[in-house]
């Protein structure tokens, strides 16, 4: 089956203090005055003290849209006159003064912005929208009033100089290295001027992001399929109609049928349409959805952001923006992530071709006449995987019913491997009524954290999936972490189930795993914990928690028939099984062309010109070899979020990165006992509970035993016969 990959959002603080894009999850802050009616009285704003609810948990039946601004312009006030006492702290710098301090500070921007970024990616409005772009260039240079303030840099410099001498436990130890370098990689060392254009080109670039993420969202909705005739949804079942009838009547157009547009380049429904002009259509809309020459063309915003960010990694001393970027993360440098990649590409290219062949000629064996394009894979290679493996994805859905999967799949794997448990509770506020929220409690009945899930998909929703915090856990600040799910599952018309593809199950277990990432955090600081890690270690602990979809004894337990109850038999386990490597060449191959087409708009010199945005993408594609046949880029340059507004410049590597990893530890645990409590305790206590509190290399071979290496990920894949 495929493994379809996923994201997280998790946030980047400082000091406790997430300082994430607003409705994008990228590192960014931002300075400003608020107005006398802004904040004549915030007595009576929810965010103006911590939440009274469990564990801090934010008060969604008192928050009002217009309560955000206020709330975030008051935060930043407050944040900026704690950064100021502290800069100007006539003591001695200490490690308490000013690194403690650091962490202690911003509390309320963190609360206003936690609950923003959740509602304004999930479900969002004009207003929402427009706070959102009038806050995220504040909030950009509102980290630059932080690290770029030299009377604190050079407190927290003269602390690090003392580090051999302070004595600091090892927590300690590494906030104190972890702060100095951000505060150097982000331009403490600038002369003004130079901080002065630094300033510039981060509240340019917080702005672009913003309007990106904007554009994709109303591009998105704009290229939905809309059709009054319902033969064009010929292949599609009669719950998945009744879906689109009702997506079309939510919008206003009664009697016809709608389809909306995920936010990959491939769509899942091309797996069951059975009108090629249908699915022609569909796929054209995907991958022209912002790219119309209309309002909601991102193709400016693309050449704006690339230069900017070239220009910024030149005035740090870096050759380009990727290697700015890469400076923390566990893979070093840009070459180290080609590498990579690149000893992925002729596995990947022979399987695709291999693929490929088998599907053409299952088109020709069906009497069609055509020649294989990126439409028909899905539905085509539905029908070999049929024909090899007598595995239709149409049998699979009765035995996937969402609250099924959820309680005895998802949250009965986590029992069994960790000893957590889960009770669903009604009397906490959610922001939208699809929001269900769950107590978690830890092996000795404790209350270990909440977590929130939010499943469906509506059209003021952003693509994808993602886990987050409302709280992060934090021993200094005596907080425990409240951390949700989102994702993009079609929602059932009323009074029909909620049945979901294996593709979204394993999407579950997925943000489940950066959710136990969240929940397992045991760090002393908010800046080191739970999933605030590198972008090339925060995918590990989710996909590893995709393995666990197909374990034996998790699938008999929640793999029923939603109808009869009955366990799915024995026999299309089996098919699931013997299928599993097919598709892999594609899945793979989407996922390698993204990552290198990332690396390649970011490894941009600042001297580069104006980048054609469809030149550029044609051109980097056939340059890495990544321009595999009928297999293109899982996300185009003009709606890849990621890249531009969600934080993984020069990232998206990281998602085969942490395969890597995944299946090595996955391989670990086959070769130890598999699912058992005292493997899984072993791994919450080696990598799920450290969060960045040690080296990403040393916590993994201290777990592995040795470096990562890619033989379990070609083995699993299907790529290399297995040892």
């Amino acid at each position: 089956m495929n493994r379809t990959r996923r994201f997280c959002l998790g946030a980047t603080a400082l000091g406790g203090v997430a300082l994430t894009a607003l409705a994008a999850g990228a590192p960014l802050s931002a300075l400003a005055g608020p107005s006398a009616d802004e904040t004549s009285d915030m007595t009576s704003n929810p965010f103006a003290q911590p939440s009274d609810l469990p564990l801090q948990a934010p008060p969604f039946d008192r928050i009002k849209d217009t309560d955000y601004q206020p709330a975030i312009e008051e935060g930043m006030k407050q944040q900026l006159a704690e950064i100021d006492a502290i800069a100007n702290n006539p003591d001695a710098p200490s490690f308490e003064n000013t690194l403690v301090a650091l962490e202690k500070s911003g509390r309320m921007l963190d609360r206003a912005t936690s609950a923003f970024n959740a509602v304004v990616q999930a479900n969002t409005n004009p207003t929402l929208d427009q706070v959102q772009t009038e806050e995220a260039p504040r909030l950009a240079a509102q980290n630059d009033a932080i690290y770029l303030n030299d009377k604190l840099f050079q407190r927290v410099k003269a602390v690090y100089d003392q580090r051999d001498t302070l004595k600091l436990d090892p927590e300690s130890q590494r906030l104190l290295e972890v702060k100095y370098k951000q505060f150097v990689h982000a331009g403490a060392n600038l002369s003004e001027a130079d901080k002065a254009r630094l300033r510039q080109i981060n509240q340019q670039d917080a702005s672009l992001e913003t309007e990106f993420q904007q554009r994709l969202i109303a591009g998105s909705k704009a290229a939905a399929f809309i059709t009054a005739d319902k033969a064009d949804l010929d292949g599609l079942s009669d719950e998945d109609i009744a879906a689109a009838a009702k997506a079309a009547q939510d919008r206003n157009l009664p009697g016809q049928y709608l389809i909306p547009q995920q936010n990959t380049t491939q769509q899942p429904v091309l797996a069951q349409l059975t009108n090629r002009k249908v699915r022609e259509q569909i796929y054209t809309n995907s991958i022209t959805r912002n790219e119309k020459g209309d309002a909601n063309d991102t193709r400016a915003i693309i050449q704006q952001l690339a230069q900017l960010r070239a220009e910024k990694a030149k005035l740090l001393g870096y050759p380009n923006y990727a290697a700015y970027v890469l400076y923390d993360q566990m893979a070093k440098t840009p070459e180290a992530v080609e590498t990579f990649i690149g000893q992925l590409v002729p596995a990947t290219a022979a399987k695709i071709a291999d693929e490929g062949q088998q599907i053409q000629a299952m088109i020709d064996q069906s009497g069609a006449h055509f020649d294989l394009q990126p439409c028909d894979w899905e539905m085509y290679s539905d029908k070999v995987r049929k024909a090899k493996y007598d595995l239709d994805q149409s049998e699979l859905k009765p035995y996937f019913e969402l609250n099924t999967v959820l309680q005895d799949g998802v949250f009965y794997a986590a029992n069994q491997l960790y000893g957590i448990s889960f009770k669903e509770r009604h009397d906490l506020p959610v922001y939208q009524p699809d929001v269900r929220v769950f107590d978690v409690f830890d092996k000795d009945g404790s209350q270990l954290g909440l977590i929130y899930v939010d499943y469906f998909k509506r059209d003021n929703k952003a693509g994808g999936a993602w886990m987050s915090n409302f709280v992060n856990q934090s021993h200094l600040l005596g907080t425990k972490p409240v951390v949700y799910n989102v994702a993009n599952f079609t929602k059932p018309a009323p009074g029909q189930p909620a049945l979901i593809s294996f593709d979204d199950v394993t999407t579950m277990f997925h943000e489940f795993g950066h959710a136990l990432h969240g929940l397992f955090a045991n760090s002393q600081y908010a800046s080191l914990s739970g999933a605030n890690t590198a972008r090339d270690w925060v995918e590990f602990p989710s996909q590893f928690n995709e393995h666990w979809a197909l374990y034996p004894d998790v699938l008999k337990h929640y793999a029923v028939n939603y109808k009869t109850g009955e366990p799915i038999p024995q026999a299309l386990v089996d098919k699931i099984k013997a299928s599993a490597t097919w598709g892999q060449g594609y899945d793979l191959g989407e996922l390698l062309a993204a990552s290198d087409l990332d690396m390649q708009w970011h490894m941009l010199p600042a001297d580069a010109p104006v980048q054609d945005v469809d030149a550029f993408e044609t051109k980097a594609l056939a340059d890495t070899h990544t321009n595999f046949k009928n297999v293109p880029p899982r996300y185009r340059s003009t709606y890849f979020l990621h890249i531009w507004a969600n934080g993984y410049a020069a990232g998206y590597y990281a998602y085969q990165w942490t395969v890597m990893l995944d299946d090595d530890a996955f391989a670990w645990f086959e070769k130890n006992g598999g699912l058992t409590r005292a493997n899984g305790q072993r791994f919450r206590d080696m990598i799920l509970s450290k969060g960045q509190t040690e080296d990403y290399g040393d916590m993994f071979r201290a777990f592995y035993g040795k470096d990562p290496d890619i033989g379990p990920m070609l083995e699993h894949r299907g790529l290399a016969a297995p040892k």
